[in-house]
């Protein structure tokens, strides 16, 4: 059997604090200083780059051929940036929210405030105040065309195997939010909810306040593509309603072009199309390198069985596990997928039965492949009765007496999550980096 190779990324977000655990707007600097250490180590500097407000900074990597080298160079940036912060008696906080309140300062480019302008300044500071992870899944050379979506002059199997990462990129996406949920607290506050994921995207349906609450198409989970054709309707549908809300606002027409304005810029959604040629997964809190991994591990597993074994991903009425028939992986279908499932994700998480048993279908399927971190895979199966998310953790430790979190014990936290960011890069072995997923038990129920 033909074994098509396709490469995997990462992007990661973190907040910038000094050592007491405030947050610092000295982005610049840091950024800057990881540059010169890059090119002095011979690395490409431009894989650490700005956020949109100066506390935040996001650190990248270069495509890779396997989870493996994913993970190496992805624990080989962030300690550079770990050594860069240290010579600046700064910190990486690593989850997705900063516990305190904050007020983001934005950066001064004309793209932001267009953006804001557009989606409300309000609803837009919720995005500096939260931060993910995002995962690239390569897809066949030339498929995606930023101009109409999908090229063209691609074959039949190419748009295909775009069709089944993008249809299985949606399906995980609950997956995703239940295992990686990290920061209880945003502004201070614990509301038992997955806070990065209620404050981005945002939901009418649920009554969720975050950017994209008015602007689903733009920043909000999308239904499956049942064609090449339907997919690209979808981007122009989602393009036409973000050019809509920026007449809407007043915005000049000749100002589109300036805010960068194209049919796959204008997107946010928790999965799109990126004109690298990938398909790209946003909905993944910002979290411990342990659980960024885990991560790795599985959705490169689950994306090259699809490839591997020419798998048709679809969702099915009724469906609210995966399951494979033949050729044929059946998915959880939309309505459910985007209501229930993602609501219950969002508040009990694996602990509710149908979350578990639907985390618990990718999981198998996933691990069945074999190779590094699927005995890791199929004991997290095993024990997902036992799971704890990093969320779950610091709930034990960091439970408010009164509503909101004091000063003293937020920065407690912050300064405890840099602690525990800078011990596991001490010890997981950065050249052999998903065998700790296999052999480490630390990793397994995510102890805080």
């Amino acid at each position: 059997m033909d074994v098509i190779k396709r490469r995997i990324g990462i992007e990661q977000e973190f907040f910038l604090v000094d050592e007491v655990g405030h947050l610092s707007d000295r982005a610049d600097e840091f950024l800057q200083g990881c540059h010169l250490m890059a090119q002095a180590q011979g690395l490409n500097p431009s894989y650490f780059v700005p956020e949109f407000v100066k506390s935040m900074v996001e650190i990248n990597t270069p495509p890779a051929d396997t989870g493996t080298e994913l993970a190496r160079v992805y624990l080989k940036n962030l300690k550079l940036a770990l050594s860069v912060a240290q010579q600046m008696g700064l910190r990486l906080y690593p989850l997705s929210s900063y516990p305190l309140h904050t007020m983001p300062v934005m950066r001064d480019h004309p793209n932001y405030h267009i953006q804001a302008r557009t989606v409300g300044l309000p609803k837009f500071l919720h995005a500096g105040k939260c931060t993910g992870t995002h995962l690239h899944l390569e897809v066949p050379p030339g498929v995606i065309d930023p101009r109409v979506g999908v090229s063209y002059n691609s074959t039949s199997a190419e748009r295909e195997e775009l069709l089944n990462i993008y249809n299985l990129a949606t399906a995980c996406d609950s997956a995703l939010i239940s295992l990686t949920r990290a920061c209880p607290f945003y502004e201070g506050q614990a509301f038992g909810l997955a806070a990065h994921t209620i404050r981005y995207r945002g939901s009418k349906t649920f009554g969720w306040e975050g950017v994209y609450t008015n602007l689903q198409p733009v920043g909000g989970l999308m239904p499956y593509a049942n064609s090449v054709e339907d997919l690209v309707e979808q981007q122009f549908a989602r393009y036409y309603a973000w050019l809509q809300a920026m007449e809407k606002a007043g915005i000049e027409p000749n100002l589109f072009k300036e805010a960068g304005v194209s049919l796959l810029k204008s997107a946010w959604n928790p999965v799109r199309l990126n004109k690298l040629g990938t398909v790209e997964i946003r909905c993944i809190d910002s979290n411990f390198p342990s659980v960024i991994l885990a991560i790795i591990t599985l959705l490169e597993k689950v994306a090259h069985r699809v490839r591997r074994e020419k798998l048709t991903v679809r969702p099915a009425k009724g469906m609210q596990i995966f399951e494979l028939v033949g050729n044929h992986l059946y998915v959880p279908d939309f309505e459910y997928l985007s209501g229930e499932l993602l609501y219950t994700s969002a508040t009990e998480g694996v602990k509710n039965p149908k979350v578990r048993a639907y985390v618990d279908s990718i999981l198998q399927f996933a691990s069945t492949l074999g190779g590094e971190g699927a005995n890791f895979l199929a004991k997290l199966s095993r024990h997902l009765d036992h799971y704890q998310t990093i969320e779950a953790s610091i709930l034990q430790e960091f439970t408010p007496t009164t509503a909101q979190l004091s000063l003293d014990a937020g920065l407690r936290l912050v300064r405890s999550c840099c602690e525990k960011l800078e011990a596991q890069l001490s010890w997981i072995d950065i050249e052999n980096p998903l065998t700790a997923l296999d052999t480490d038990e630390r990793l397994l129920l995510q102890q805080y």
